[in-house]
């Protein structure tokens, strides 16, 4: 299941990104005693006991402002709004309740969604009292705490876990939800029409057509699945700024963060393209499984050979994940489009396999056997066990004597290994090197 979203959110100047970056524990957001110095919304993940979520930082919401940079604020905020699971309001206890944090409650008590209400800045307690006021709000018990010395975050960080969304008890109960990436004008919205084989998704030559994710639900052999049709992500210094298109590259983003698998389309006629790889470089990232699709292949003059130099050609610049299936198709004339989605279904599939402890070290050893790990400085690693201890993507935990003397080759080495013992094709896998004894 994908990572709950967490959004901050609340007027100008009350805190929010001293706030996310003592909650991620790193300076990511930049901090200033300006309003509105947190225009983009920032993302990054988190953890809190035994929670895994993802913060999202925005811009100060100032509802009555009509400057063109604080509309623009206002509305990325929104769509955080939209798109989190839970929401931290955050409020200013030394300043007091304003007209404007008035006016953001009441936008989030329109957005149905579960609102924990933060009272920041109330490092002492002969400030406590000021929090009495904000029960005006209407949005259940405020919580006193200090982003700049961490007072409070966990009370607050339980309340948030709280409201996380149960996960499904067994896989396979959601449908599989499949998000369409790539440049603008690859055809992803034609070929999604020739999935759904109708014309949900507007289809345009214009590249940009598409500005939101679009999620379409559909069943075929009794199977559901959601389809979501994501604006083409373009190079930075091709998005013009406090656009909307900023916008829908957020969200094409954040919808390869919630998908099972995601269906990577480049376009045959340009190759693969510096951008495609940045695509594909952040669904791998991300440890989702996938499908390279290389479309309009009707267009391609073709002999005996067409097909494998071109794949061959585009494996040097996704080195990187070697693992991932390729799927030459036509959205325009249908060619192997029927091929998709069990292609998708096997990605996802092999993202789940759990491998059993016993067969596991079984393959450590053999592995072991046939190359002896490497030494250092005299020293040489031993290997004592290893176990899966999680899926999406399949991450494996190898104990050792010194986790220092690990090279990256020989991660690579075992990588490579299990890839040709267990397949694991179409998912990234994690092998993590760790010294026993070391908790997880």
């Amino acid at each position: 299941m994908s990572k709950p979203l967490v959004a901050i959110v609340g007027r100008p100047n009350v805190g929010k990104s001293t706030l996310f970056n003592k909650l991620i524990g790193r300076r990511l957001s930049i901090v200033e005693d300006t309003p509105g110095v947190t225009r983009d919304r920032i993302y990054a993940d988190a953890e809190w006991l035994t929670h895994s979520f993802t913060l999202i930082d925005t811009g100060g919401i100032e509802p009555e402002s009509e400057d063109i940079i604080a509309v623009q604020m206002r509305r990325q905020a929104e769509l955080a709004i939209e798109t989190a699971d839970v929401i931290v309001f955050l409020v200013d206890g030394r300043e007091g309740m304003t007209a404007a944090d008035e006016e953001v409650a009441a936008m989030l008590r329109k957005s149905n969604k579960p609102v924990v209400l933060a009272v920041n800045k109330l490092d002492a307690p002969k400030f406590n009292d000021a929090i009495y006021e904000f029960y005006a709000l209407g949005l259940g018990d405020p919580i006193i705490i200090s982003a700049g010395q961490g007072l409070g975050l966990g009370d607050m960080l339980d309340e948030v876990c709280a409201h996380f969304p149960e996960e499904a008890a067994e896989e396979g109960e959601h449908p599989l939800n499949i998000a369409v990436v790539g440049k603008p004008n690859v055809g992803k919205s034609s070929l999604v029409n020739a999935i759904l084989g109708e014309e949900r998704c507007i289809v345009s030559n214009i590249p940009g057509t598409t500005r939101d994710a679009v999620d379409t639900l559909f069943t075929l052999d009794g199977e559901p699945y959601v389809l979501v049709d994501t604006a083409g992500i373009r190079r930075k210094r091709s998005v013009e700024d406090e656009t909307i298109e900023r916008y829908s590259v957020i969200r094409s983003l954040a919808a390869v963060r919630r998908a099972d698998v995601v269906l990577i389309v480049v376009d045959a006629e340009q190759g693969l393209s510096e951008q495609d790889v940045k695509i594909a470089g952040y669904v791998h990232e991300e440890g989702k499984p996938s499908v390279l699709v290389v479309n309009k292949w009707d267009l391609i003059e073709k002999d005996t050979n067409t097909m494998n130099k071109f794949k061959k050609d585009m494996q040097v610049d996704l080195a990187f994940m070697d693992y991932v299936p390729f799927l030459f198709i036509s959205a325009k004339t249908g060619q192997r489009v029927n091929k998709l989605l069990a292609a998708a279904k096997e990605s996802y599939a092999q993202s789940i396999r759990r491998i059993t402890t016993g067969t596991l070290n079984d393959i450590v050893n053999e592995a072991i056997s046939m190359t002896e790990p490497p030494a250092m400085s005299g020293k040489r690693l031993k290997i004592y066990y290893a176990t899966e201890v999680s899926v999406q993507p399949p991450t494996f935990v190898i104990f050792v004597n010194d986790e220092v003397l690990v090279h990256f080759s020989y991660k690579r080495y075992m990588e490579n290994y299990f890839r040709k013992t267990f397949g694991f094709q179409g998912t990234p896998i994690k092998i993590i090197f760790r010294n026993r004894g070391k908790e997880e």
